[in-house]
């Protein structure tokens, strides 16, 4: 007889063991990006962060010299009390980290003692309706040039009152025109585009409406202000950056366009990518509005140069005619 060899069989236990000890492997396995996407990536969030502060400085300019013209003015450009700018004291500078440290620290407990899931979609509703607002006043200057003239521009107004004709009380007073209204469905488009799929180009374009609104609106009073502003939040930063883990916890867990993101895996996955590098709003807006008060203050002191500077040059004329 011939000898025959004995094939040995497989035990389904043991493959199913290691199969399962493959993928838990491969689970704990973090992805490490690239240096072409990691490059492209930072770089992204760095232009993505001048931006804002570019045109959002340019803008409060605008603002600034509309507010001198007169609030109540239509050509102003304030038709509503959501357009005015708001000036930030030194008091309001001072008390600032104290009430983002509180916010922050109960949003950290919030998520720590109820589901995050309800928290996030609460969350998502509110910021719909403050990043539809917000896309559409950024892109209002833009479509009053390419809106086309042959389309008549109707004003509307949505007025919201309480109470009798003597002690009548406006609660919403919001005028918008047709321009406007396009823009209002733009952002509601965007709006629902992030609502449902979560996607990071469309946080983006929320998170960069926010950084601009924020730099042109915010207005600091003077640059001692700004100064007290930046070192008391250099101070936060450093607290709850690096002596607790409560920032970090709460942007990971805030789904809400309050940062910009984009992926490191770009390259290898495309627009599926999942494996972000994020910079917070507040890097973005509170140095912006620094720069657009000194900006301010450069644009005003060309307007009117200080005193004696026109008597001196007409004098020095003068010395040359002679």
């Amino acid at each position: 007889m011939a000898d025959t060899e004995q094939v040995p069989v497989p035990d389904p236990a043991a493959a199913l063991a290691a199969m399962n000890g493959s993928e838990a492997l491969n689970a704990t396995v973090k992805f490490v990006a690239s240096a072409e996407g990691t490059a492209l990536a930072y770089g992204s969030l760095v232009l993505m962060a001048l931006l804002p502060i570019f045109f959002g400085a340019l803008r409060s300019v605008h603002c600034s010299k509309s507010k001198d013209l007169g609030e109540h003015d239509y050509h102003s450009g304030f038709r509503n009390a959501s357009d005015m700018p708001e000036t930030i004291t030194s008091r309001d500078a001072a008390r600032f980290p104290i009430i983002a440290s509180c916010t922050l620290f109960g949003l950290y407990l919030f998520f720590k003692v109820f589901s995050q899931e309800y928290i996030n979609m609460l969350l998502s509703v509110y910021f719909f309706g403050l990043g539809v607002l917000a896309l559409a006043h950024t892109l209002s200057p833009l479509m009053s040039r390419i809106f086309p003239a042959s389309i008549s521009n109707k004003q509307y107004q949505l007025l919201f009152t309480q109470g009798a004709e003597e002690s009548k009380e406006e609660i919403i007073n919001y005028e918008f025109d047709t321009k406007n209204l396009l823009c209002l469905v733009i952002g509601a488009v965007v709006g629902v585009w992030y609502l449902l799929k979560k996607h990071w180009i469309a946080n983006n374009l929320f998170g960069l409406a926010f950084a601009l609104n924020g730099v042109e609106l915010l207005h600091l009073n003077n640059v001692c202000t700004g100064c007290i502003l930046l070192g008391g939040l250099f101070i936060y930063d450093v607290f709850w950056v690096f002596g607790t883990n409560v920032m970090v916890t709460v942007a990971r867990s805030f789904e809400a366009p309050i940062k910009l993101v984009f992926p490191q895996d770009l390259l290898e996955r495309g627009f599926e990518a999942s494996n972000f590098a994020m910079l917070g709003l507040g890097d973005i807006v509170i140095p912006g509005i620094f720069i657009a008060l000194l900006l301010r203050f450069d644009v005003r002191y060309e307007e009117t140069p200080p005193e004696g500077t026109e008597v001196k040059e007409e004098s020095e004329t003068e010395k040359k005619d002679q």
